[in-house]
């Protein structure tokens, strides 16, 4: 519980000094970052696995997907709405102008293709689901960009464990923001 402060416990420190969250610790094997831990799982457990498949190029396409979306697309979010949100930075258009640039790429990604690197669903759409998903509870209009709407829509059906993993935290997040009576859905 990271509003009690759980995160910062000795014997949480002791596995992630980061004290960050997701944390895994898998026999004694401990790795925090969700992006870094859905490649262990895929690696330790999912040999065969087209969600990180071996070949070169289909998993460089993927890793660079994960970047993005964790160096440009959350970052933008973060960013602009989660620090409003966390810390009362007042946002801004230029915070604003990065969300819109990232949604932009991500909306050239699946022009042309189904999911995000590629015509399968691989571990890159686990983590931007998780991002574009926030963004929308904080009031990102996604439907301005058809192709991610499109492929937001196919990814909350089709995604094994959707509702029972990512929509408890959005859920939560929308308690939080209701819980400000800030609204973060104000257009700049």
């Amino acid at each position: 519980d990271l509003q009690r402060g759980d995160n910062l416990k000795p014997e949480f420190l002791k596995i992630n000094p980061q004290h960050t969250v997701p944390t895994l610790t898998d026999n004694g094997f401990s790795i925090s970052e969700s992006r870094a831990i859905m490649i262990y799982l895929s690696e330790e457990y999912g040999k065969h696995s087209s969600l990180y498949p071996k070949d070169p190029k289909k998993r460089a396409v993927i890793n660079q997907r994960l970047y993005f979306d964790m160096g440009t697309l959350y970052t933008s979010i973060y960013n602009y709405y989660l620090l409003a949100l966390w810390l009362r930075v007042p946002r801004d258009a230029d915070r604003k102008q990065k969300v819109d640039a990232a949604f932009s790429v991500l909306n050239k990604y699946l022009e042309s293709q189904s999911w995000v690197a590629g015509e399968c669903m691989t571990l890159a759409d686990f983590s931007t689901v998780a991002s574009v998903s926030t963004a929308e509870v904080c009031g990102y209009n996604v439907s301005s960009y058809p192709h991610v709407a499109r492929w937001l829509s196919a990814a909350k059906s089709a995604m094994p464990g959707y509702s029972e993993v990512n929509q408890p935290g959005l859920d939560a997040l929308t308690k939080i923001i209701q819980s400000t009576n800030k609204p973060l859905t104000t257009q700049l």
